[in-house]
């Protein structure tokens, strides 16, 4: 940690955005990979067994976002108004730009046919991954609650943080086992599609708001049992193989709900996996002033400036590394697989690079919700009606 302005900076949560932004995009490139592979080769069936192993980074995300919000606003008088004013503008504006460019990029018939996918696409977020800024919206609405729940039980935070674990496993276990006999088409939207609603993922922001409560303790707790952690994470991850293989040819799950993330074993493997992650986080905090490449820490400091950007952008190079996979001859599914770290590393540095043009060439700030001020004569002219930046962590800015 470091003082500067009189806020503490955080080298640690820079990590932390950068390796589960990545993580998500090694989630998605692999699903990329899978649909050019033939369904019934052993190659098919490596990657959907080990594929499920990746999905952590989702709640890793989650988490990240409850640690955030809470060391800004926790921390002082909270304004509700001010508060729900700042981060709706501030998440509106990029998701609503993003989701009518997505839009726009299909084939219309008219403009009221764009129009019409458009407000679809806004109101439910059902495509592109958009599903994360429906949930971080939900988050905006209850946050206040949250807050006045901790303070209002000062010295019962970790017992908030047991209740919370005991009601997400019993949701998970109703997801998984009781759910799919039950009809769900007349539900509300919410709730029939479960992985869109912020409840489902209530336990990661709980935990990540204790974390930044007590951060010096949680801090000393992941320091002390880390290699506890590093060891589970590797014998869960080795699990979800298996889990895979019980769900497919024992459960008879279709591969859908065979890889899904709300799973209770998935639950307990995220849960060491983010602790193992946010030691290797303090890790690179503690190393990276006096032993680590420049170019490494700079490459983590910007990309936790632009993962919010990177995430909304991200289906610009999916798209583009899907086209060029589509132009190759049909190979053998061994050949993709082994290219798979290749074409990883390629499309997040395509996401990286886009992200960080828009970060840095006005007026496309906007686009990854940081938009631009520029100097003129001695004075900053906004470019935009929006009047702040949008920024989900002041410890990092």
């Amino acid at each position: 940690m470091q003082q500067s302005n009189k806020r503490i900076y955080l080298f640690e949560v820079d990590f932390f955005r950068i390796v589960f932004i990545l993580g998500v995009l090694a989630n998605h490139t692999t699903t990329l990979v899978t649909h050019k592979i033939s369904t019934h080769s052993m190659p098919y069936e490596i990657l959907m067994a080990t594929h499920i192993s990746l999905h952590f980074t989702r709640m890793g995300f989650m988490f990240v976002t409850g640690l955030v919000l809470f060391m800004n606003n926790y921390f002082k008088p909270m304004q509700i108004l001010k508060f729900w004013k700042k981060r709706y503008l501030g998440v509106l504006i990029p998701y609503l730009s993003w989701t009518a460019i997505l839009t726009g990029a299909e084939n219309h018939s008219s403009l009221g046919d764009f129009l019409e996918n458009w407000a679809h696409l806004s109101v439910y977020a059902d495509n592109y991954y958009m599903y994360y800024i429906l949930v971080t919206m939900q988050l905006y609405l209850i946050f206040p609650l949250i807050v006045w729940l901790f303070k209002r039980f000062l010295s019962y935070h970790h017992m908030i943080v047991i209740i919370s674990a005991v009601v997400q496993l019993g949701m998970l276990v109703f997801i998984k086992y009781q759910l799919p006999n039950i009809d769900t088409s007349g539900w509300p939207y919410l709730l029939k599609n479960y992985g869109f609603n912020v409840f489902v993922y209530q336990f990661y922001f709980i935990m990540g708001g204790c974390a930044a409560i007590h951060y010096q303790e949680f801090v000393a707790f992941i320091r002390k049992w880390h290699i506890w952690f590093g060891v589970s994470s590797l014998v869960f991850a080795c699990g979800t193989v298996l889990l895979y293989f019980y769900n497919v040819h024992v459960l008879n799950l279709t591969l859908n709900k065979a890889e899904e993330v709300h799973q209770p074993f998935i639950f307990i493997y995220d849960v060491v996996i983010i602790g193992y992650i946010v030691w290797l986080g303090l890790r690179y905090a503690d190393l990276r002033k006096n032993y680590l490449p420049k170019w490494i820490t700079n490459f983590v400091a910007i990309g936790a400036k632009i993962s919010f950007g990177i995430y909304l952008s991200q289906t610009l190079p999916l798209a583009l590394m899907f086209v060029v996979l589509s132009s190759l001859p049909s190979g053998n599914g061994w050949v993709l697989l082994v290219m798979l770290p290749f074409i990883y590393i390629i499309t997040a540095l395509m996401g990286y690079a886009l992200s960080y043009f828009f970060y840095k060439v006005p007026p496309f700030g906007f686009l990854i919700g940081r938009p631009q001020h520029i100097r003129k004569s001695g004075q900053n002219l906004n470019l935009f009606v929006l009047k702040f930046y949008y920024s989900q962590n002041y410890f990092t800015t």
